[in-house]
């Protein structure tokens, strides 16, 4: 299986973190790409740089530490201030732009930005050409496979991305109407890959090692992103990559790796946002993490009142002493999937 290149960029697997707002922030990124990820793509930033100063905005432009290539995902509907914005996410050391034009999220998609842009395919066309040719990196695109179940436009707007200079190719497998419901297809992720000669990723619903080599069988995709699966479990691209390496399935981690896993994630939580939003941001992961070990949910309602750094960090530990010591328990050998 040839490498996955993107420009000048050789990526070391065809695991990708995708972009998530609100979780992949440079804790995460810098956790998946440890523990497996071969590329990781940075929360969606705004294309209006007059909102750049808001402290939210602030810390989702902090590439420096980042694995590289460094990709940043930018927003927007307007092609001089997208272009605008991937000229300055390079100046402060994105090395590679991502445009979203996959996000359904309405207050995405009311500002005709995210995948409303798709039912404008001329627009499409004027924003690709603006950002490539305001950059000197590789500018990939995030798309759906279209509109709505009635106007699947993928294969034009791949057909219009690779025209563009897009260097390579992102598609979820359900329309904006979609949204995150019902089951991702890939038989338009698969038509994309047989109609363009750049480099397309699948996206959507891909939860386990043997599904990960099902899409890439059945799409002929260079390689996939992995997003809400690999909340709360960032080692699943390790597993993923062992198995389509092997085909066997690697034991899930045990409960002590977990354990310090989550604690080395919860420390720079706190150490990138200090104190205040650090132990809030926190509450979200933990309970991912937790979310399939017994008595979760009660918990999840005690450390969501804890207010500080200290008490969370001594609370996750005192949860996983309690389950290695408890027989009954059944998770002393590790986590299941």
């Amino acid at each position: 299986m040839s490498a996955v290149r993107i420009g000048p960029y050789v990526l070391p697997n065809r695991l990708i973190l995708a972009p998530m707002a609100g979780v992949t922030d440079q804790p995460f990124r810098q956790l998946c790409r440890r523990l497996g990820a071969g590329m990781v793509v940075s929360e969606m930033v705004t294309s209006d740089v007059r909102l750049w100063n808001s402290r939210k905005s602030r810390l989702r432009l902090l590439h420096e530490g980042d694995p590289e290539p460094r990709s940043v995902q930018i927003a927007g509907g307007d092609p001089q201030m997208l272009a605008e914005a991937a000229a300055r996410n390079v100046e402060l050391g994105a090395q590679i732009i991502d445009i979203n034009m996959g996000c359904p999220a309405k207050k995405v998609c009311n500002k005709a930005a995210g995948s409303a842009l798709m039912k404008d395919e001329k627009l499409v066309s004027e924003i690709l050409e603006a950002v490539v040719g305001a950059v000197d990196v590789p500018v990939t695109l995030k798309i759906r496979t279209g509109w709505d179940r009635e106007n699947k436009n993928g294969l034009t707007v791949a057909r219009i991305a690779e025209q563009s200079g897009i260097a390579a190719l992102a598609v979820h497998g359900r329309t904006r109407a979609d949204l995150y419901t019902g089951e991702a297809e890939y038989e338009t992720v698969a038509a994309i890959k047989q109609a363009v000669s750049i480099p397309v990723f699948a996206n959507g619903d891909i939860d386990t090692p043997q599904k990960a080599r099902r899409v890439l069988e059945n799409t002929g995709a260079d390689a996939l992103l992995i997003g809400r699966a690999a909340q709360g479990k960032p080692w699943i691209f390790r597993e993923i990559d062992h198995y389509l390496a092997t085909g066997e399935l690697m034991a899930p981690p045990a409960l002590v790796e977990v354990e310090h896993i989550l604690l080395q994630h919860l420390e720079a939580l706190h150490a990138f946002y200090g104190d205040v939003m650090g132990v809030r941001i926190a509450r979200k992961h933990v309970s991912w993490y937790l979310a399939t070990l017994p008595g979760a949910l009660e918990y999840r309602r005690r450390f969501n009142g804890l207010e500080d750094r200290e008490a969370q960090c001594a609370s996750v530990r005192t949860f996983f002493a309690e389950r290695q010591t408890d027989p009954d328990s059944g998770e002393g050998r590790g986590v299941a999937a």
